[in-house]
């Protein structure tokens, strides 16, 4: 496969350089792909989808689009990316179909033109065409964008965080929507997320903190290379139990997962030795049982390394 994005040593600092939003970061999209930046707010990866998408400048290093370069060909570049911010960005008084119409006009193109590539999508929300788009849910307000960034056919579509603030529901549909892009039309979509839950989406995943990359690989391959002991646990002292759990001596790390703690323990440890200590604290119901790493898990373990090598 070819690279249609590559990034070499991007940097990029705020506040007369004393904030490193960005620091050294590298890394290749391939062509087709679906590859997503995965990590908390704050991790870097706005800075990053403005950059790429020719809307920031960053301090420091290269990056091309499709083979052009992000300074120099800003504007050839903008012409084959689409891109959805985070926040709702389109005119909250015209209509859904003002909104599109609007977009298409500057590319150049009609919907007509580009119907197809949006067919799926825009179909949801185009009995609604005549409302305005302050007054769409969030679902849909996350629709009419993904439309507005295709509707001029890009080889690349960037995606900034683009389901925070959306139900579960509408979450699901949206990964669905960017499979059957990349299936059906090739389309290359680069996505950042702060729910690690998506990054079994995508095909590839860089998982980011700090304005550095922890690791890069496929979901699986990330996972596959988590060699702790992990435990689930629950008792009926919940609020008691993480308290319990790091101060035991064989505790390695122990974080909140839902309606359990995940615990990492120390090589020699038993279940039989944690159930005894956690009984003498005065816990009952007590389950502890072996469980499968997830990215989040994986993403925690990363960033207790002080340095980390990362996989491309």
């Amino acid at each position: 496969m070819n690279s249609i994005i590559q990034a070499e040593n991007i940097v990029k600092t705020y506040n007369h350089h004393r904030v490193q939003a960005l620091k050294g970061v590298s890394f290749e999209v391939e062509e087709g792909e679906i590859y997503g930046l995965i990590g908390p707010d704050g991790a870097g990866k706005t800075s990053l989808f403005r950059i790429l998408a020719t809307l920031l400048l960053a301090d420091s290093g290269t990056a091309t689009v499709d083979g052009l370069d992000v300074v120099r060909d800003y504007r050839k570049i903008r012409n084959r990316t689409g891109y959805m911010p985070g926040r709702f960005s389109l005119y909250q008084d015209l209509t859904i179909e003002e909104n599109l119409k609007f977009f298409a006009t500057v590319f150049g193109t009609t919907i007509e033109q580009n119907y197809g590539l949006i067919k799926d999508i825009y179909q949801q929300i185009e009995p609604f065409k005549n409302r305005r788009a302050g007054k769409l849910s969030g679902g849909m307000k996350q629709k009419l964008a993904l439309s507005c960034a295709l509707i001029h056919a890009p080889r690349v579509l960037f995606l900034d965080e683009p389901t925070t603030g959306v139900d579960p529901v509408s979450r699901k549909e949206f990964w669905e929507m960017l499979q059957r892009l990349k299936e059906n039309h090739g389309l290359t979509i680069v996505a950042s997320t702060p729910y690690m839950d998506e990054a079994m989406q995508c095909d590839r995943i860089a998982l980011i903190q700090n304005g550095q990359f922890l690791t890069i690989d496929t979901p699986q391959g990330i996972i596959a290379h988590y060699d702790k002991p992990l435990w689930g646990v629950h008792s009926d002292k919940m609020h008691q139990l993480l308290d319990d759990l790091r101060s035991w001596q064989g505790c390695d790390t122990a974080f909140s997962f839902g309606e359990q703690y995940h615990l990492t323990v120390k090589p020699g440890v038993s279940q039989a030795a944690l159930e005894s200590y956690l009984h003498g604290k005065g816990h009952s119901q007590v389950a502890i049982a072996p469980i499968e790493a997830s990215i989040e898990d994986c993403f925690m373990a990363l960033m207790d390394q002080p340095e980390t090598t990362m996989k491309q």
